[in-house]
């Protein structure tokens, strides 16, 4: 080392030395070559790498040379360094044959100044010594001290062999652009284009040469152009340059540059990475802490900014964010940013951003913020027993939490001991509570527990826990003892002093649970109930009976013992005969029997006399008999009931079915028969069949009864509904079980053997009607048992219907039709009832096909459930069908909902037809159930279609409640919404068994009838529509010369507004045509408003014409009194808008909101389901018989006047034309609507559609010929109106009247026929030729007062 007075610049030289022969450079005293630090620096990677450069003579490498210059005058520093600063480079170096030498570059690393007595060598901005010299070497600052981690800037002394101070950080991408003032051309945007590789080469080259000399450079890339003029985005991978540095290199790039692109010096802008040390403490953050995020650099620069991404915001200081930057020991450069109560909107990547010189230092980092999840149960119920009771809670993520707080709230105190496990993240609350912290009194006191998770920076997490209080019920139990015998009843209640429990249950000593149907239970106030009920006693309810009230794992039982005698039921007693006839001194033998041998009193009872009976035991069955002797009576003939009495051990008794004895004379009986026994002729008796000639089986008798009837001298069997021994047996197993208290837990196995048995047996149910209804009946029951049904349940319930429903058996349906109409009805009901309950265990969807029943089954798991959608095909019938119900309508369903679709191919040929002959099913016969009776909107249904040509479909369902609860078709939310050759579909908005039903009634969409209705009702509305506004128009020319008085101006009032209300009507029934297909609405609502319009003014027609007729009535009648104008319109108006629009508003306004206003295939008032087209046929028949019945009474008044109200001639005439018009137009529109009428019951002939529509379609050509035309004065008005001989003399009018008669005068031979038709004759003419012109005079006036 030099003197300590001198003063020393150490220099990095960066040269490339070029050479066919290895270079012999000695620099030893002064030169570090970059082999020598590799070589102290083992195992790290050196500063720069060599790097060879093609040449045609030789390889070019590169060398990085440390010079150490020392000088006695520190004077000579700065200038020196001014001087190397403002070198330009490359500098080449003298060149030889051998080798030529290039510098790159000559940066300053280390200066030494003396202080005092030492030497400082202090390293210069980009450069710090290596950590080896900070770690051996004394430094300037050493009474300051280093953090950690940190290097040096200043040793004290220079070290002897280097290395001198050296760049900072490792290999660093700087990402750089540059402004070239040319206009921007859209080819630089293609990279493929020749301009841009132009660019690119050209751009490439110069900076190169330019940041070739940065010390660490390794290659400069251009990435792109984008407008601005042209901005040029590059990437320079080297080591931290320095600003002096990076400003001579892009120096260098300016002048290697070709000065064609113009660049901008002043817009080169460097953004590098890897130079920041970003950290976030904590590293799990939580909502509400407090979170500090830190940069740290080692560029000195205290110009920092930070960035939210997501929020396109700098943060600045405020309540929420703090920002504080500083400068560490003059070496490293630390921003802090610090987030109060930090919440989720505040999660995202973050931006920290030093600026120094044209450097950016940037550094980003993503930061999550998560909501304290606390786990707990939410609600717990707790016994006052002084039993411990453990709350948890459980953070969902585990860290190190600073505490857990457990708090209470509530009207009581139970306070408990808190424990953390810091593992786990769980804590632990555990408390006691005895009866005198929640006595009775108080059960069911609520106490919300909160515990609370606070984390170290702040945030805090809770979770409430809910835990109801209650204390240990004490229960009260009926005290009476039980004692009762078979067939009674009896309750047992059972009564507790608190009102919270969870589950309230009966079972037996045994442990098992009572079926719930036996029991109730109730809450209260401050206690409950429950109360054990069975109205028909078995011997199986003999026993110990638990009242069991559970809360939690806390049991309250009380018991009770039941004492059942056994007795027989009356149902169970069969008595022999049912009814016997006696001759008056015969005899014959009764008999009861039981299928039991039990020790009773067994007597016979007739009137007041009774009998001890004989007992006979038969295998299992027991006889009691007893021969009754005629001669014991004491008159005959005589009509006797015969009853056996039981009496058990209890002394309780039961009297038996009665037995009818007729006593008749000998000398009528003719059939006689030991067995069915003896009887006159035609003479009708029944038997149990095991009594009868029926064979029957000693174990299993056979049940039913059998009836005879007398028939000359022999019994012929009339009827036999006998039940064969097999199904007789279940039947009574039946009637047993829903009597039983375990009746759920019997019925899986009785399902499977009524399968099995129903199976062996069905030549027996094809041919006995009697076994047939039994099995129906034995469905029925089980049908009320469970509340739950599994798959193997259902299997065996569809495997019995399937037997029943054979085509063998289909004969014998139609026998047992006959005999009880609601049977097939009854099998429906308890299909759906089992379809209700069934729950399958381990599938989502459930499939059963059988040849006569086919089952579909869909459980509606949690989430977005699928669309219920399935499809039944019965090829041995040739029929199928599709049911659907889409996913939107499904996710109100509760959890495990069951949705069941049974179809039925044959089914269809059984169940009741609701008009014989006339409507019946043709199809799948399909029913849709859901499990928990919940009501489903909208299903759609597609069926084949098999229907007679010229039938119309209708969507049907089997609406049980119909035909005094027998049952029958019903369209009632269905309708037809699609019809193709081969199917029908159909859309409900309700779920039972659905069908179509083809009606030969209806005209079919598309037949004959059909289109020619179709030609009538247009072509007719187009005449109507027309007449009308010609009648319009005629009254509105006429107007001033018919309304000369008070009654002809209120006539034509009425006139004029009934043309306008069916002009109207008639608009909007072509409305409603247009806006329906021949199935249903295309828009409902224009369809309701449609549907309103023309029931408001057809009533409309029919009031003006009730209007008319009053006036009639009210000119005629009340011939002094004498109404003003304003008054009669007003009433005339009132009446004919007033009325029907009142009728029609009510009509809509109480059927409208149950959608049930209108048709379901025609915008009309509805007529199936509200009968709302009363609403417009009551009234308009009323108007019809009120006008008629006026007119009667006027004719009468008008031929026998009374003294004083004798109308004169003209008055007479006007009247007759008002009561002319009401005779002709009534007539026509009542019958029009009496036709009508009749189109809508079911049954009605095609000849009535088409009067109606011929009527309906002309009415209004009616009315301007009957209403306006015929009159006489609107013919004189018109004539007068269109005259060509206007300026004639009146006498010459006169003439013209007399001699061209008009088509509709009264005096024209059409008029005088329709005139006859009123009691008119020809003898009354308005005027002749001979009249006189005061006489025309006059009887002009007297029709002015009335036309």
């Amino acid at each position: 080392m030099k003197s300590p007075r001198r003063t020393t610049l150490c220099c990095m030289i960066i040269v490339i030395y070029l050479s066919q022969a290895t270079p012999n450079l000695n620099l030893e005293s002064i030169v570090h070559p970059l082999i020598l630090r590799e070589h102290e620096l083992a195992g790290k990677e050196p500063l720069r790498q060599k790097r060879a450069v093609a040449s045609s003579r030789g390889a070019a490498e590169e060398y990085t040379v440390d010079v150490e210059i020392s000088f006695e005058n520190a004077s000579f520093l700065e200038p020196i360094k001014t001087y190397l600063n403002s070198l330009s480079f490359p500098i080449q170096g003298n060149s030889t044959d051998q080798a030529t030498t290039t510098i790159l570059s000559i940066e300053v690393t280390t200066v030494c100044r003396p202080t005092g007595n030492e030497i400082w060598c202090s390293c210069e901005t980009g450069y710090r010594w290596p950590q080896e010299r900070c770690l051996h070497t004394l430094t300037c600052q050493e009474h300051d001290g280093f953090p950690a981690g940190h290097r040096c800037s200043c040793l004290k002394g220079l070290p002897p062999k280097g290395p001198f101070c050296q760049l900072q950080g490792a290999d660093v991408t700087l990402r750089m652009s540059v402004r070239l003032n040319v206009g921007f051309q859209q080819d630089l945007k293609n990279s493929s284009s020749a301009l841009y590789r132009s660019y690119k080469t050209d751009l490439e080259t110069a900076f190169w040469k330019g940041y070739s000399i940065l010390p660490g450079f390794k290659l400069v890339t251009v990435t792109g152009f984008r407008p601005g003029s042209v901005v040029v985005t590059y990437e320079v991978k080297t080591t931290t340059p320095s600003p002096e540095l990076m400003r001579k290199a892009n120096d260098q790039v300016m002048r290697n540059l070709n000065q064609t692109y113009k660049m901008d010096y002043n817009s080169f802008q460097v953004v590098t990475s890897n130079e920041t040390k970003f950290t976030i403490v904590p590293e799990i953050i939580f909502e509400g802490d407090t979170v500090t995020l830190m940069c740290e650099t080692e560029v000195l620069s205290s110009n920092v900014s930070w960035h939210h991404v997501e929020r396109h915001s700098d943060l600045q200081n405020n309540s929420r964010f703090s920002v504080y930057t500083f400068v560490l020991n003059n070496m490293t450069s630390i921003s802090r940013l610090t987030i109060y109560n930090i919440t989720q909107g505040d999660a995202g990547e973050y931006i920290c951003k030093l600026t120094l010189d044209i450097f950016e230092y940037e550094s980003r980092k993503k930061m999550d913020v998560t909501p304290i999840r606390i786990l707990a149960t939410e609600e717990m119920k707790v016994t006052c027993d002084n039993n411990p009771v453990s709350l948890n809670c459980c953070s969902e993520i585990n860290v190190n939490w600073s505490t857990v707080e457990w708090k209470q709230q509530g009207k009581i105190n139970i306070p408990g001991n808190p424990e953390t496990d810091t593992d786990s993240g769980c804590s632990r609350y555990t408390l006691k509570a005895d009866g005198r912290q929640c006595p009775s009194s108080l059960g069911g006191m609520r106490v919300t527990y909160v515990c609370e998770f606070v984390s170290e920076h702040g945030a805090r997490g809770s979770k409430s826990i809910e835990v109801t209080f209650t204390s240990v019920a004490n229960l009260t139990i009926t005290r009476d003892p039980i004692s009762v015998s078979e067939g009674q009843n009896f309750s047992i209640k059972c009564i507790s002093d608190v009102s919270n429990y969870d589950e309230v249950y009966w079972n037996t000593s045994a442990g098992i649970k009572i079926y719930p149907k036996f029991y109730t239970t109730k809450r209260y106030a401050d206690g409950a109930e429950s109360v054990l009920t069975v109205n028909t006693v078995t011997r199986e309810w003999n026993g110990t009976y638990h009242c069991i009230f559970r809360y939690k794992n806390s049991y309250s039982v009380a018991t009770k013992d039941v004492t059942v005698y056994p007795l027989p039921l009356e149902p169970n007693i069969m008595v022999d005969p049912l009814e016997a006839t006696i001759p008056c001194k015969g005899s014959h033998h009764f008999k009861c029997c039981i299928e039991e041998n039990e020790d009773y009193k067994v007597t016979f009872q007739m009137d007041s006399l009774s009998f001890l009976a004989e007992k006979e035991v038969n295998g299992k069955q027991v006889c009691y008999k007893y021969n009754f002797m005629a001669s014991s009576v004491s008159w005959c003939p005589k009509k006797l009931n015969v009853f056996c009495h039981f009496t058990n051990a209890a002394n309780n008794s039961v009297q038996s079915p009665s037995m009818k004895l007729n006593l008749v004379p000998g000398e009528n009986i003719m059939c006689q028969d030991p067995i069915i026994g003896v009887g006159e002729p035609g003479k009708v008796i029944q038997k149990l069949c095991q009594f009868s000639r029926v064979p029957s089986s000693p174990g299993s008798p056979t049940g039913g009864i059998i009836t005879y009837k007398c028939v000359g001298s022999q019994w012929k069997v009339k009827k036999n509904d006998c039940i064969s021994a097999p199904i007789n047996s279940l039947l009574q197993l039946a009637k047993a079980l829903i009597k039983s208290p375990y009746q759920d837990a019997k019925l899986p196995k009785y399902l499977k053997d009524l399968s099995v048995s129903t199976g062996k047996v069905k030549h027996e149910v094809s041919s006995f009607p009697g076994s047939l209804g039994a099995i129906i009946n034995i469905l029925d029951l089980l049908s009320t048992v469970p509340t739950q049904v599994n798959s193997e349940m259902m299997t065996h319930v569809l495997s019995t219907v399937n037997t029943i429903l054979s085509k063998p058996v289909l004969s014998t349906w139609k026998v047992v039709q006959q005999q009880q109409t609601n049977q097939s009805s009854q099998l429906l009901d308890s299909v759906e009832r089992f379809s209700r309950a069934l729950r399958p265990e381990d599938s989502t969807v459930l499939s059963i096909n059988q040849t006569n029943v086919q089952m579909r089954s869909m459980v509606i798991k949690p989430g977005h459930p699928k669309a219920y959608k399935q499809s039944f095909v019965f090829s041995d019938s040739d029929l199928w069908g599709n049911v659907a119900i889409e996913n939107c309508h499904l996710g109100n369903l509760q959890r495990d909902s069951s949705i069941v679709t049974v179809a039925f191919p044959t089914l269809k040929t059984i169940l009741t037809q609701d008009v014989p002959g006339k409507n019946f099913a043709n199809s799948l016969v399909m029913t849709t159930t859901v499990s928990h009776n919940i009501t489903l909107p909208n299903i759609s249904m597609t069926f084949k279609n098999i229907n007679p040509s010229g039938a119309v479909p209708r969507c049907v369902f089997w609406n049980f409640d119909l035909a005094n609860h027998t049952g029958g078709w019903d369209s009632s939310g269905c309708s037809v919404n699609k019809v193709d050759e081969d199917s029908v579909s159909c859309v409900c908005d309700h779920l039972t068994s659905f069908s179509i039903l083809m009606s030969p009634d209806s005209p079919y969409p598309g037949s004959l009838l059909e289109i020619l209705l179709d030609i009538i009702s247009y072509i007719g509305l187009c005449f109507s529509i027309l007449s009308l506004a010609a009648c319009l128009v005629v009254e509105a020319v006429v107007w001033k010369s018919v309304t000369k008085n008070r009654t002809s101006y209120m006539r034509h009032i009425c006139i004029v507004n009934i043309a306008a209300s069916l002009l109207v009507a008639d608009s909007w029934f072509i409305v409603a045509a247009a806006i329906r297909n021949h199935y249903h609405p295309l828009n409902k609502t224009a369809c309701v408003a449609a549907t309103f319009f023309i029931h408001f003014f057809y009533l409309s027609v029919f009031f003006w014409m009730l209007t008319l007729g009053l006036m009639l009535f009210y000119r005629l009648v009340f011939i002094l009194h004498d109404a003003s104008k304003s008054i009669q319109k007003t009433i005339a108006f009132s009446l004919g808008y007033g009325c029907p629009l009142v009728i029609s508003v009510i009509t809509v306004g109480a059927t409208q909101p149950q959608e049930v206003y209108m048709r379901k295939n025609a915008c009309w008032l509805n007529w199936e389901d509200t009968k709302a087209l009363l609403a417009f046929v009551i009234p308009a028949l009323i108007i019809v018989v009120v006008n008629m019945t006026i007119m009667i009474v006027v004719i009468s008044k008008i031929l026998r006047p009374s003294i004083g109200d004798k109308p004169s001639k003209q008055e007479k005439s006007s009247l007759f034309q008002i009561n002319k018009s009401i005779g002709v137009l009534t007539p026509l529109l009542g019958l029009t609507w009496g036709f009508g009428l009749a189109t809508v019951f079911q049954g009605s002939n095609a000849v009535f559609h088409i009067i109606f529509t011929l009527l309906n379609a002309f009415q209004g050509l009616f009315i301007l010929l009957f209403g306006c035309l015929w009159d006489q004065k609107v013919q004189e008005a018109l004539l007068k109106k269109f005259s060509l001989s206007r300026w004639s003399s009146q006498h010459s009018k006169s003439t013209s009247l007399g001699s061209s008669t008009p088509v509709f005068s009264m005096s024209s031979p059409i008029s005088r026929r329709f005139n006859n038709l009123f009691g008119k004759t020809g003898t009354y003419n308005v005027s002749t030729p001979e009249t006189t012109s005061s006489s025309l005079e006059n009887t002009s006036s007297a029709y002015s007062l009335l036309n």
